[in-house]
């Protein structure tokens, strides 16, 4: 795993405490490449390896997303950051199943928590990428945050902060290949995933598509292994497939 990066590693997750952020912690600890991995929540989890050290952040917060990153600045360049963030309902939130259930709360938090929280990490943590040598930053994105694969319609707020990430996933890829090619920005399509975000949905996934975190992380793992520069600024499924915006 991780074969195509320059051992040993230094990795971060940010959103280690979701489903697949913590699944993702949990494969990148058990790499014998991976020397060591920051996860990075507002809760906090301990971890059982000691390669795996804890920070706690507000990524809605900038001041704190800013000292976060000024913290691991003293650690040294980063090889591969995660952002393993991402809402789509909970706390009076639901996909909209038509324009008349549109909520400006609810779209505002989505746009926050979905596109607005990782823009601002990427802000402060794409610095931290290591430039002489293959660096990935990837955030977790949705196959139905793209306009060309929309064919149900629905589900508004997610769909359309899914949408934004990607956009700032591409611009911010752009900007970057300019100074340091070696720099890759992507996002990540899990695929449907047994965990809290999926659990009112699960009954319509069909047979053998639903996937255990575990399942999904070494899968997107294995995505990050794969990519080059040029595929920096896309988007791409659990298997490799590049998704159209």
């Amino acid at each position: 795993m991780l074969e195509s990066f320059n051992a040993p590693i230094r990795a971060c997750v940010i959103g280690s405490t979701g489903g697949i952020g913590r699944a993702l912690v949990d494969a990148l600890a058990a790499s014998d490449r991976v020397e060591t991995l920051y996860a990075l929540s507002r809760a906090g989890a301990a971890h059982p390896s000691p390669k795996v050290q804890n920070l706690t952040f507000d990524f809605l917060n900038e001041a704190s997303v800013s000292a976060a990153a000024e913290a691991l600045r003293e650690i040294g360049k980063f090889d591969l950051i995660i952002v393993a963030t991402g809402l789509l309902q909970g706390g009076g939130i639901a996909p909209e199943k038509n324009m008349r259930a549109l909520d400006l709360d609810a779209l505002r938090t989505s746009f926050e928590v979905n596109t607005f929280g990782p823009a601002l990490t990427a802000k402060y943590f794409l610095p931290l990428l290591r430039r002489d040598d293959k660096a990935v930053f990837a955030a977790l994105s949705a196959r139905v945050g793209s306009i060309a694969d929309n064919r149900l319609g629905g589900w508004y707020s997610y769909r359309a902060s899914k949408a934004a990430l990607n956009m700032m996933l591409k611009t911010l890829s752009i900007e970057t290949q300019r100074r340091w090619t070696n720099q890759i920005i992507i996002g990540l399509h899990p695929g449907t995933v047994d965990t809290g975000l999926s659990k009112p949905f699960q009954s319509n996934v069909p047979d053998g598509q639903l996937f255990t975190p575990a399942f999904s992380a070494l899968k997107l793992l294995a995505v990050v292994d794969q990519v080059g520069p040029d595929d920096t600024g896309g988007l791409f499924a659990w298997d490799g497939a590049r998704v159209p915006f």
